[in-house]
């Protein structure tokens, strides 16, 4: 049976890069020693969205993301980790790199959060494109928060051979928010007959915290794995890879759709 290790980093990132970037190392640190071949962090590690998010935008070949690939050859793992890149027309792109030995891939998040009297347009432009990257031979998609309120895109990558989808977020706290959280991961994982990694920002206490944190890993039938709470962990989990085949056998979702596209 086909198995690797993932890890999902709940961290709480501020307006301190070096900070972030601190917690960041530690989490990769830990998350390898205990055998993670896969980790992923949340979205907004590099910088909370408590400031604007051009004031820590730097490109991919900058001293954030080239601590965190340095740190992450050193593990000999690879990173999925949210930072902001800066854009042509003045914004940021709200980015997903991916870096470990032999893989190096970019996200930018498609569907921005302009919902709940916030306007992530305003300072993010959006990318363009769906990732599928090849991960120690497992197929991982890659999506960013809000996203995940969009099954479609879950559902292409699954029709892309997707076989776990990352899903760093920085989920904004109120109201049902938690549960929101709960199901729609839940969801987006049935929808793509994947294994999800969802990675969120720990839960703070502010007037507007960033994150609710209750960070998870959830099967290809949309059973949780396993789950954090609201506070700063990293969660370990082994998953069985043969699960998706069986799932995409069992239920032929995904081929139903290819066969009546259109």
């Amino acid at each position: 049976m086909s198995k690797i290790v993932v890890a999902a980093a709940q961290i709480r990132s501020t307006p301190d890069l070096d900070d972030n970037l601190r917690q960041a190392l530690d989490a990769i640190t830990l998350a390898a020693q205990r055998g993670a071949r896969i980790v992923v962090l949340p979205e907004a590690t590099s910088t909370s969205f408590a400031i604007n998010p051009a004031k820590g935008a730097q490109p991919l070949d900058g001293p954030f993301a080239s601590a965190i690939r340095q740190a992450a050859a050193a593990a000999g793992v690879t990173v999925i980790v949210g930072l902001f890149e800066p854009a042509a027309d003045g914004r940021v792109h709200n980015t997903l790199l991916v870096t470990g030995p032999g893989v190096e891939a970019s996200y930018r998040k498609v569907h921005l959060f302009d919902a709940f009297d916030t306007v992530e347009s305003d300072t993010v432009a959006a990318g363009a494109g769906f990732v599928v990257v090849d991960i120690e031979g497992v197929k991982v998609g890659l999506a960013t928060c809000y996203d995940v309120r969009f099954a479609a895109q879950f559902t292409a990558l699954g029709r892309m051979g997707a076989e776990v989808i990352a899903l760093p977020a920085s989920w904004a706290d109120g109201p049902g928010k938690v549960e929101q959280w709960q199901l729609l991961t839940r969801a987006r994982a049935a929808d793509a007959q994947a294994y999800l990694v969802a990675a969120g920002q720990a839960h703070q206490e502010s007037p507007k915290p960033l994150g609710v944190g209750h960070s998870a890993v959830i099967d290809p039938v949309g059973r949780v794995v396993s789950r954090l709470g609201p506070g700063p962990d990293v969660l370990v989990q082994e998953i069985e890879l043969d699960r998706v085949a069986q799932t995409r056998a069992q239920i032929p979702i995904l081929s139903w759709e290819e066969e009546n596209d259109g």
